[in-house]
């Protein structure tokens, strides 16, 4: 009898883990998630520990582009504690429609980017990557939820991988604002 109750409980559990539906795991850590870089590479957001991370969705043809050289001069200043990662994204108003190599190319170019590119990524909607599902729900970051807007919103993390805060398209990567959070 016990042998026979033993074998429905486990039975009920194999019916349980098949037939319940895939739900999407959530990264409790922004160190866990995947990501890549414009070239292909992974990159491994846990290389940054001890370090802040300031995460922007960019764009070569929007009115914000010219805060890639305010990004630059930020990761010249600050590249010892400061990790920036660009984040190209063609939600908003088709503003960055280039391939991986185009894009590479006229961030090099037209701003002399140096900090850390990633790969082109949806940052809202169905098919959200988990870096910007993690940044814009409290759920998952447990600070705050945000809305990225735009181009050029921005996301300070925190040396122990903390979200710190959201910024708007028009803050400016040198403003008074950001370089407060980032001296913290």
């Amino acid at each position: 009898m016990l042998n026979r109750i033993k074998a429905v409980g486990v039975l009920f559990i194999l019916a349980i883990a098949l037939y319940t539906p895939n739900l999407k795991a959530q990264s409790t850590s922004i160190y866990d998630i995947p990501l890549k870089s414009l070239n292909g590479e992974d990159i491994n957001l846990a290389d940054f520990k001890g370090k802040k991370i300031l995460i922007v969705n960019t764009a070569s043809k929007c009115g914000y582009t010219g805060q890639y050289e305010g990004l630059e001069e930020l990761h010249q200043q600050y590249g010892d504690k400061l990790v920036i990662i660009g984040v190209p994204c063609n939600q908003f108003g088709k503003q960055e429609p280039g391939s991986s190599e185009e894009i590479t190319a006229f961030c090099k170019k037209n701003y002399g980017v140096s900090f850390l590119m990633a790969e082109k990524t949806d940052v809202k909607g169905d098919s959200q990557h988990a870096l910007y599902a993690w940044l814009t729900q409290k759920s998952q970051n447990g600070v705050m939820d945000a809305k990225v807007s735009w181009n050029f919103n921005k996301f300070l993390v925190d040396e122990k991988g903390n979200l710190v805060q959201h910024y708007k398209s028009s803050v400016k990567p040198m403003s008074e604002e950001m370089l407060k959070d980032i001296q913290k």
